[in-house]
């Protein structure tokens, strides 16, 4: 299904990402050394709470995970990319660290993923890695507009990632969101311009380029949630939540600027 939300809806969906875009700095000011990835969710659980908000994983249940999911934040280090289910670990010093968080709130999502280096260790493999990602969704949002066809902004991240020397994986990418997480369309992260749905003044769109160093294979954890460069190479994943308007395309899980 493809959600057109009303005005009066898109500016709800401002607040929720909002609070995403929040939460998430949050987090990353609390992640240092030491810090256990159970910590992390019940951060997320207590702010969501706090907000009045309602998280849109604690009873996810789709195809391609086992149950549900069962916590508040998807939490994926080093080799780990997407839908990192959170379990007793603590952060080392460089570990690359991907938070992933969608909620609702007064009836629209926002979902958003930050990847950030904890520690004083800087890698610069895993630095490139989490700058591609940047990078390549920067090139995603510039791309959006009204009657813009979906292909378009895959054409663009694409182009970012391949440029970076990364291969794309195709199996997972961005979509729409609105009163549910996971809507259509579907947003790969790399295709043909010209292609596809052409995007509407009220859809909303998560954005989300992730790479893997060095493979595009991914593999699943033991856990039925987790999923793994192929060869245990690092991994990074960055996502925004935009609004398509009139004039291109709004970001709603922008940090604010202290």
């Amino acid at each position: 299904m493809i959600e057109i939300l009303s005005p009066t809806d898109v500016l709800r969906a401002k607040d929720t990402g909002a609070l995403v875009a929040g939460i998430l700095q949050s987090l990353k000011s609390r992640c240092v050394v030491g810090t256990n990835l159970l910590d992390i969710d019940r951060w997320a659980q207590a702010m969501i709470t706090e907000a009045g908000a309602e998280s849109c994983y604690v009873d996810y249940e789709p195809s391609f995970g086992r149950g549900p999911f069962g916590h508040y934040i998807c939490t994926s280090v080093n080799d780990a990319v997407l839908h990192g289910l959170p379990y007793d670990y603590p952060l080392a010093d460089g570990d690359l660290l991907s938070l992933d968080l969608a909620v609702s709130h007064c009836g629209v999502v926002a979902d958003s993923a930050i990847s950030f280096i904890v520690g004083d260790t800087r890698p610069p493999e895993s630095l490139a890695l989490i700058d591609a990602t940047e990078r390549a969704l920067q090139a995603g949002i510039a791309a959006a507009g009204p009657g813009v066809p979906i292909g378009d902004l895959s054409h663009a991240i694409g182009s970012v990632l391949k440029a970076a020397g990364f291969s794309v994986n195709t199996e997972f990418g961005g979509h729409g969101v609105g009163s549910t997480m996971h809507q259509d369309p579907h947003v790969s992260n790399t295709g043909r311009p010209g292609r596809g749905y052409r995007l509407r003044p009220g859809l909303l769109l998560a954005l989300e380029p992730w790479v893997m160093a060095d493979t595009a294979t991914l593999v699943t954890d033991a856990d039925g949630w987790t999923l793994r460069s192929a060869t245990g190479c690092r991994t990074a994943h960055t996502e925004h939540t935009i609004a398509i308007t009139d004039d291109g395309a709004d970001v709603l899980t922008l940090p604010t600027t202290p």
